[in-house]
């Protein structure tokens, strides 16, 4: 079955403006169409580093959804994005939902690309999720620590990781105050404190997810973080996992133990420093090695993926990669795999 074809009509003047503000954000009006029908929309081009390529990533709005348009021109299998999103939910984490689709911009074949459903209300209202508010961790700086880790110094602000996105006004003062919270209190008084305030549950399974996929850039920033209108407690939600699956985020090939296992953050650090929280991961990374961080679960997943897109990789002219590059990945996924599992058995003794 041949993939989705999504097309965007954007002006010359808002095709000139768009790339005259190549890296401050600012959206220009466009039109859309996806299953022949066109609507009003909006687009900018997302991404870090990854703007400089001569493949670029899009963020496309309309009609009060986002989704974001990925190249993936880092990532010479194109599917760790979507093998990440398709396994949380597998240990009881949301994640947005992805499609591979072929993308034309004013009638010019762009080539392939993955459509990510972004994280906003409509995410949670597919889902039955409740969500108060909701955050953006947009940079390193979104690691629940009061100093920055690049100078050492005190944080300007408390926010400066984060973008906010929804809620009541006073939630950036929670925010703060939970971060103020989490570096101050000790002992007891932090756990109960942590426990009153965050969803340790989605956390450490959202942590897991990290630490099994092997997402080095995925504890101090890409993921975002809602308060569950069930309990009032923040919850995690996982962003950006191109770098993930035996590659980092520029596509080099990193050894399957670049990432520790306790994983990052100044949160994560004081959650497993508590005995039952500890204990509680360990249940949940062995539940994962168990059932769905299994060769035998996740390898049909990786050949239904790769074996849907092979055909539209191999004719897109505009991909990093060379297409025999592409034809080797099931054996990098795999063994990582092989390998994550072996040294996460291992250090889940030393936890």
């Amino acid at each position: 079955m041949a993939l989705p074809v999504r097309t965007l009509i954007i002006s010359d003047t808002a095709s000139e403006q768009l790339e005259k503000n190549l890296w401050n954000d600012q959206f220009v009006p466009c039109k859309m169409s996806t299953n022949e029908r066109l609507i009003a929309a909006k687009v900018r081009y997302r991404g870090g580093h990854t703007r400089s390529y001569p493949k670029r990533s899009y963020e496309v709005v309309g009609q009060n959804q986002s989704f974001h348009y990925n190249a993936e021109y880092d990532d010479p299998s194109m599917i760790r994005n979507a093998l990440s999103f398709a396994f949380f939910p597998m240990i009881g984490v949301p994640a947005p939902r992805t499609k591979h689709v072929m993308l034309r911009i004013n009638g010019r074949p762009m080539g392939i690309y993955l459509e990510i459903e972004g994280v906003g209300r409509l995410f949670f209202r597919r889902r039955k999720i409740g969500a108060s508010a909701l955050f953006y961790a947009i940079n390193n700086r979104a690691d629940f620590s009061l100093y920055n880790s690049e100078t050492n110094e005190k944080k300007s602000s408390l926010m400066s990781g984060y973008e906010y996105r929804f809620g009541d006004a006073s939630e950036k003062t929670k925010l703060k105050a939970l971060i103020r919270g989490i570096n101050t209190f000790q002992g007891s008084k932090a756990e109960s404190f942590i426990r009153s305030h965050i969803d340790v549950n989605v956390y450490l399974r959202w942590l897991a997810g990290a630490v099994l996929t092997g997402n080095y850039d995925g504890f101090e920033q890409n993921y975002a973080l809602y308060r569950s209108r069930a309990n009032g407690k923040l919850r995690m939600i996982p962003w950006d996992y191109e770098g993930s699956w035996g590659r980092n985020c520029y596509g080099r090939l990193v050894d399957a133990d670049l990432v520790e296992v306790s994983g990052y953050n100044q949160l994560t650090r004081k959650l497993l420093g508590f005995e039952s929280a500890r204990l509680q991961y360990k249940r949940i990374l062995q539940d994962a090695l168990n059932g769905p961080f299994r060769e035998s679960v996740l390898m049909p997943v990786v050949y239904r993926m790769l074996n849907r897109i092979a055909p539209y990789v191999r004719e897109d002219d505009n991909r990093k990669y060379h297409y025999s590059v592409f034809q080797g990945e099931s054996y990098v996924i795999r063994d990582y795999i092989r390998s994550r599992r072996s040294i996460v058995a291992s250090e889940l003794e030393r936890l």
